[in-house]
């Protein structure tokens, strides 16, 4: 069960510069290795970063059309493998399999959609204000591209932002997390597999301090992607700002869910703890705190309750399991000192937040799924992302105040809504200060064909992930004028 990998570089799979090693073990049951890794350093990213270079001129040489064939191919070649990666990220990770099945899926579907979008990958023609000229723009890659990944979503996150670098003709270098690299290496096997020429992907895995940082400094990285904390990307887009390189940050949300008073509660109740709790609520849009107009704050909260105490948690691999261990010790830790803070703080633990220790759960990463009630704006856990299964319970008076509530902390990613009143859904789409707003859906879950990204300090705000609008930030405009009147 054990796998070994290497860094991939210039197509070819190496060991760390130093030899140094570290290895990944079952969040579910430590017990268990899953995969050895190269501890990759500063050394190791700037060799990534010469193959990329020494690749691209070839590769942005090459027609969308091509690039995009390769994607699809690619795209295939994971779907043949689904199953197998999916137990595999489960093993690594932590999430439910059916969770995993639905991000392998992902990864699949992006594949295939950037692929098929080499098609109509280009500029426009502009009507020109004299006779006999030509005016049109043509689009081009940037050059070599970084992307730093996180370990919450290990596949589709890698495969949203690499897919439409590669189809607009960029050379990328790739850090994925250490808590889960497997999946970025299977990307590229994959993509090997598919004809994607040498030095045009290259991964290294290593610490960010040495690996990440190395890449964000190095003067031949054109633009960088970043998924993580706004802690490490505000530290990156101070590097890229020195040199004025190409910068995209995603980071953290503190995301509410609205409950009015006409709201459907039992469909309140469910949303929540989807958003909340699936996917150990390790997920940066998850649902974290939920804004209760007081008038059915207890029936709200005796559904959520029911409905919470019924989940399952457990090894993502055995059957009925809904929910799977923290990724790590650490991660664990944060989770329950953050309900041990809120209930110093005054807040009332209703359910959960207690490390499970018995029978199955003894070697592995567990928690119960966290209700607090009696929580207000100015406490941490109202405030600050927890990025585990804890949901914040807040009472307001009405939507006036549940909005401004939900408005007054420093990030802004997903926002959800449960109402039946059309005006207040539509006047929340308006006012709320995120970057994605749902309306009677969980807060967790996107469209690959849509934009994604935050505003206030859960992004750069400057360049949107995902869909169409994702070749932006991998290309640029060049402008062109032609006079053929002569």
């Amino acid at each position: 069960m054990m796998r070994t990998y290497g860094n991939f570089i210039g197509g070819q799979w190496l060991p760390s510069c130093t030899g140094a090693t570290f290895s990944t073990r079952n969040p579910a049951d430590t017990e268990e290795p899953v995969a050895e890794y190269p501890l990759g350093g500063r050394e190791d990213a700037a060799a990534a970063v010469s193959a990329a270079e020494k690749a691209y001129p070839a590769w942005s040489a090459q027609t969308a059309v091509a690039r995009g064939r390769i994607l699809s191919k690619a795209s295939q070649i994971l779907e043949g493998r689904k199953a197998e990666l999916a137990e595999l990220l489960t093993r690594e990770e932590g999430k439910t399999l059916a969770e995993s099945l639905g991000e392998v899926q992902r990864a699949i579907d992006i594949f295939r959609f950037f692929g098929g979008m080499s098609y109509v990958l280009g500029g426009q023609t502009i009507p020109h204000d004299l006779p006999g000229n030509l005016l049109f723009t043509r689009r081009e890659p940037v050059g070599v591209a970084a992307l730093i990944t996180p370990w919450n979503f290990p596949i589709a996150i890698p495969a949203w932002k690499l897919a439409p670098a590669l189809v607009c003709g960029n050379s990328v270098v790739m850090k994925p997390a250490s808590q889960a690299p497997a999946m970025t290496l299977e990307l590229a096997r994959a993509l090997a597999e598919a004809g994607l020429p040498a030095g045009v992907l290259n991964v290294v895995v290593g610490e960010g301090r040495s690996v990440g940082a190395e890449i964000a400094s190095h003067p031949a990285v054109a633009a960088l992607s970043f998924t993580g904390s706004y802690a490490v990307g505000q530290g990156i887009y101070e590097r890229l700002a020195r040199r004025m390189a190409r910068a995209q940050m995603e980071m953290g949300g503190k995301n509410p869910t609205l409950v009015l008073a006409d709201a459907d509660l039992d469909l309140a109740a469910t949303l929540v703890v989807k958003a909340g709790f699936g996917l150990t609520g390790q997920a940066c849009t998850a649902t974290s705190r939920v804004i209760v107009e007081r008038v059915v704050l207890e029936p709200f909260l005796e559904k959520l309750l029911q409905k919470t105490a019924a989940l399952r948690v457990g090894n993502g691999l055995q059957a009925g399991v809904e929910m799977g261990p923290a990724v790590s010790r650490d991660q664990l830790e944060g989770d329950l000192a953050y309900v041990e803070g809120a209930v110093a703080e005054g807040a009332r633990l209703l359910c959960g937040g207690r490390r499970l220790l018995d029978g199955e759960y003894a070697r592995g990463w567990f928690l119960s799924p966290a209700v607090l009630s009696e929580v207000t704006p100015g406490m941490r856990i109202a405030r600050e992302e927890v990025f585990g299964p804890v949901v914040a319970v807040l009472a307001a008076e009405g939507f006036e105040e549940a909005l401004q509530i939900a408005n007054g902390v420093e990030m802004g990613l997903s926002a959800s809504l449960v109402t039946r009143d059309l005006k207040k859904a539509m006047l929340y789409a308006e006012r709320i200060q995120a970057g994605v707003v749902k309306i009677n859906q969980i807060s967790t879950g996107l469209a690959l064909q849509a934009p994604f990204g935050g505003v206030k300090k859960s992004s750069t705000d400057s360049f949107k992930e995902q869909g169409a609008s994702a070749v932006e930030f991998y290309s640029k405009l060049k402008t062109v004028y032609l006079d053929y009147s002569c």
